[in-house]
């Protein structure tokens, strides 16, 4: 116990500071492993290697098809397209539900959130200087709709943090409907609500938009005429339609999505490969992070103290998908990342979970939609990737903005559990 609460720790305070999680993982890993007694050099080479290796055995064709969607996406200005048109609905004087929208619709059709930041920023510059919203609340708002709701409770949503458990509970992309819409407006609405409210309390302190160098240059990468709205949304539900309706596996979903655009795209045929390359480039990024996680999991799921550990969260009183909800949440917090801490909780607990799911009376797409829902709360915290690319990209710091950052993409995605447990409990999902 001693050795597994030492690696979170430390996984967490290097993570935080900034190291890659790549090699610190194992690092931390065999911490686990020299208090569990296990030999560690068979710790890693073994157990280790082989929690990596499965995640990325599954789970790397989505990983690389997802990346190269979303950076096709963006490279033929199909997302900017969407981003636009959904903004334009609003109008420039709503930028705050303008860009939550415009972010959410994006992130929902597959796009990652990484796109999704470089796609929204340009317009949301736009909006927030029209309407003299401080620039302080731009990384709050793009992230309320791109890594809460239409990222892990929206029934539907291809994003992988939906679909992870998929394979462990036999349950599809669109579990737990009316659980994940309930979860949805409190992290969707309520969100709203506060970023209105802060912008009315900072406006009276005088505090308004203000302008950065890098604001041009973000402008300039916007395409002049992109394809039509219509036409850009076309690639989006295809994904979901084949997904959810269709029940297609996701990655004949997203390889539609992918020759649609190719197929919208060849009077720009020779930027194609090009971004095609890209994306399989930064998709093996990713997936050797997670997977990084994951084998970190596999090694804590084998020591003794686990059993401990397990038999701790497993006994929660009161209902198990609190206690689904607890370690999806420490997991997804100690990495920094909602599908690395979730790949970490499956692994370790999705079949006792399972298990219990089959014995409780309570429904697997339950357990599928309080484990996807809570991989995105801890998640944020200061060391998340996204978090600290959305700062970069936005100009702006931690000390700047992260309050706001915290209370829409953590404090109201773990609120927004209550309301899904509670949904749960008497039989509604």
């Amino acid at each position: 116990m001693v050795g597994i609460l030492l690696g979170l720790v430390l996984l967490i305070v290097l993570a935080y500071r900034g190291w890659s999680i790549i090699w610190i993982a194992p690092i931390c890993a065999g911490v686990v492993a020299v208090f569990g007694g296990l030999d560690l050099l068979d710790a890693y080479t073994n157990t280790y290697m082989q929690g990596f290796v499965d995640f990325t055995k599954n789970w790397f064709p989505v990983f690389m098809l997802g990346a190269i969607f979303g950076k096709l996406m963006e490279f033929s200005g199909m997302a900017q397209s969407v981003a636009e048109g959904i903004i334009k609905v609003f109008g420039e004087k709503q930028a705050i539900i303008g860009v939550i929208m415009a972010s959410a619709v994006l992130a929902y059709g597959g796009i990652s959130v990484f796109v999704v930041v470089f796609a929204v920023y340009p317009l949301a510059v736009s909006m927030f200087r029209q309407a003299d919203i401080p620039r302080k609340l731009m990384p709050a708002t793009i992230i309320t709709g791109m890594m809460t709701f239409a990222m892990t409770a929206l029934p539907g949503t291809p994003q992988i943090q939906n679909l992870i458990p998929t394979a462990y509970f036999n349950t599809t992309a669109a579990a737990a409907p009316v659980m994940g819409l309930a979860a949805s407006l409190v992290m969707g609405g309520v969100a709203y609500f506060y970023l209105k409210k802060r912008e009315k309390n900072l406006k009276k302190a005088g505090y308004g938009f203000h302008e950065l160098e890098k604001d041009s240059e973000a402008k300039g990468k916007l395409i002049d005429k992109p394809p039509h709205i219509l036409l850009s949304l076309l690639p989006l539900v295809s994904v979901i339609i084949t997904l959810n309706i269709l029940y297609w596996d996701i990655v004949v979903c997203l390889l539609v999505g992918i020759l649609l655009i190719i197929l919208f795209s060849l009077n720009q045929i020779k930027g194609l490969i090009p971004s095609l390359n890209q994306g399989a480039t930064d998709s093996v990024m990713a997936m050797i992070n997670t997977s990084a996680a994951v084998g970190f999991g596999t090694v804590v799921g084998v020591v003794p103290g686990f059993q401990k550990l397990s038999d701790y969260i497993l006994g929660i009183e009161a209902n198990p998908l609190i206690s689904m909800a607890v370690a999806s949440n420490l997991m997804s917090g100690a990495t920094g990342s909602a599908s690395g801490g979730l790949g970490i909780t499956m692994e370790a607990l999705g079949q006792k979970y399972n298990e219990i799911a089959a014995t409780s009376g309570i429904a697997p797409e339950a357990f599928h939609r309080i484990a996807s829902i809570a991989s995105g709360g801890l998640d944020a915290l200061p060391h998340n990737g996204a978090v600290i690319t959305i700062l970069i990209v936005t100009g702006l710091t931690h000390k700047e903005s992260y309050k706001d950052i915290a209370v829409v993409a953590i404090v109201f995605p773990i609120l927004a559990l209550i309301p899904a447990i509670l949904l749960a409990s008497v039989g509604i999902y």
